[in-house]
């Protein structure tokens, strides 16, 4: 049987999902805020706004950027935690005719230079709170407008309280920052952008189905960050293909609306998709986690509601679980909890279960499938320890080195193929060739096997690509970023086991310096790596291993680690 996952499909799940519904994710959103316009769409901090609130808000934003005479396509960056802006900043930019950049607001100046740089972009949102790193580096970019959000600018908070909820929540008050305006760049509130696009009429851009929505920028074997180009088809694709595969479980909650749980990063593709554009579309309100990071302020927040889908990754998981006070929580309306980003650990995934009741449902995917390829049955009892079936119109070959299909139970490259595949890398034609398979599949770099009813279990990784609780880092990239360093001759970094994140960044070193020591070797990597990026162990060695040609060995490291 070519697909023999479709004969262990639950109820209700059909093997074909309609994925041409809407020509744009545009259309998609535009339907669900007229159909849940009284809604609520999102809730954080005490503050709520509807559907019909994201559409109004979202319209101002879009015609404001409308006005700045970006060209069709152009793309705009978007660089901000979990906080209703995101919502309204992505819709906009969307309906505007643009493609979104999302960034990570953690990004160190050369991060945010690169991605800023490749992608071109025209403008950028930002949260004031990173308006610093953004000062350091826009001189190296495109960017020729520049939005600044606050925290406070859909939340409604007096000034006081704001600033104690950005030093609580963010880590530290508002940095001191100049953003230059030379070169005609200008620099525009949030909030002043949505009262002057609001006296605007929005000029319509209707998007088509291969006009480009997200450029998801993720790591590759050359370890230069690139963006995945993610059409709009590509994403209505993956949104009804994730609607197919959930709904029967989901509609066990009735005629309740849908509360989910949004504390991954509406960033990551992971919340971008099953979040803000699922939730849409099934009028479910996104709790928004800004700082997930603090448990006990987490906690107490999930107190106040009854919450019914909890998409997280294993570190998130087992950080709540071991938490006390998360036990006493009430489970009784949670029906869904998927796990992705990182493999899901059978000890994190036991503990759960025992506390809520509700299993942990682990899917897989990537950023180049918008994301989700593969996932569980959500109404299996218990924690699998597999990455489940392919889901709906979607194909998935388990191939040797040489491209060819491999028999059930074989380990081999997982390869994908169906309509949320990405088009591409962004501006990179030889790496897409690599990716690509002549017959439409995209090579994941992951060893999986896959059983004769169709479940898929990882085994392995074939690139050296380093998992951190959920967040690619690329060996290549610390190791040409630390090679800059004066005082190393050469390095290597490797993934190895860690607790709490699943793996961690251990760094190799061969000294140029006899004087340089662990502590400057970790100084340099926080200013020019972001935290999950940043090694957490560092190894000096007289020699590093290289094969016969002078290639440094890293399996024979990760052996030795």
């Amino acid at each position: 049987m070519k697909s023999p996952w479709l004969a262990h499909y639950p109820p209700g799940v059909a093997p074909q999902a309609e994925v041409d519904v809407y020509p744009s994710v545009c259309a998609l959103l535009e339907e669900s805020f007229a159909r849940h316009a009284r809604r609520d769409a999102l809730a954080c901090m005490d503050t709520r706004l509807t559907f019909g609130d994201v559409d109004r808000l979202s319209t101002a934003l879009a015609a404001w950027l409308r006005s700045k005479a970006l060209a069709r396509g152009s793309r705009v960056a978007v660089m901000m935690p979990n906080l209703p802006q995101y919502l309204v900043t992505i819709a906009a930019i969307l309906r505007a005719g643009c493609a979104v950049v999302n960034v990570n607001p953690l990004y160190t100046a050369r991060e945010l230079a690169h991605q800023l740089g490749d992608s071109g972009a025209a403008a950028i949102v930002v949260l004031e709170n990173f308006a610093g790193t953004l000062e350091e580096c826009i001189d190296e970019t495109a960017v020729q407008h520049v939005l600044l959000a606050s925290v406070g600018d859909l939340l409604g908070f007096w000034k006081g309280r704001l600033y104690t909820f950005a030093a609580r929540h963010l880590g530290k008050r508002v940095p001191e920052f100049r953003l230059p305006l030379d070169r005609g760049r200008s620099v525009t509130r949030f909030a002043d952008a949505l009262r002057s696009g609001s006296r605007m009429t929005l000029e319509r851009v209707d998007a088509g189905p291969d006009d480009v929505a997200f450029l998801q920028y993720t790591g590759g074997t050359t370890g230069v960050s690139k963006g995945a180009t993610l059409l709009h088809r590509n994403l209505v694709a993956n949104i009804m293909q994730c609607e197919a595969w959930f709904k029967p479980m989901l509609e066990r909650v009735g005629e309740r609306q849908l509360t989910i749980v949004c504390a991954l990063p509406l960033y990551h593709i992971f919340a971008l998709t099953i979040c803000a554009l699922m939730g849409a579309r099934l009028g479910a309100m996104n709790l928004l986690i800004p700082n997930p990071r603090d448990i006990p302020g987490f906690i107490r927040t999930l107190q106040r509601y009854r919450v019914n889908m909890f998409p997280a990754v294993n570190t998130l998981f087992n950080a709540l679980a071991n938490e006390p006070a998360f036990a006493r929580l009430d489970f009784s309306g949670l029906v869904v909890s998927n796990g992705g980003g990182m493999a899901v650990q059978q000890a994190t995934a036991h503990k759960w279960l025992e506390i809520t009741g509700c299993p942990v449902v682990e899917g897989y995917g990537l950023s180049e499938t918008s994301p989700v390829a593969t996932s569980n049955r959500l109404d299996l009892p218990e924690f699998t320890g597999t990455i489940g079936l392919p889901i709906p119109s979607t194909e998935i070959a388990i191939r040797d080195d040489d491209g060819r299909d491999l028999p059930p139970g074989s380990a081999g490259e997982i390869c994908i193929r169906g309509p949320q595949v990405m088009a591409g890398y962004w501006g990179r034609p030889d790496e897409t060739a690599q990716a690509m398979t002549a017959d439409g599949y995209f090579r994941s770099g992951d060893v999986g096997v896959m059983d004769e009813r169709g479940y898929i279990r990882i085994v392995d990784r074939k690139k050296d690509m380093i998992l951190v609780s959920g967040f690619n880092v690329y060996p290549n990239e610390i190791e040409q970023v630390v090679a800059l360093h004066a005082g190393v001759l050469e390095c290597a970094a490797v993934g190895v086991p860690d607790a709490k994140s699943g793996e961690a960044v251990k760094l190799f070193v061969v000294r140029k310096d006899p004087s340089l020591s662990e502590e400057d070797v970790a100084a340099y990597c926080r200013d020019n790596f972001t935290a999950y990026k940043r090694p957490k162990y560092v190894e000096f060695r007289d020699e590093l291993p290289k094969s016969n040609v002078g290639k440094i060995l890293r399996r024979e490291l990760r052996g030795a680690a």
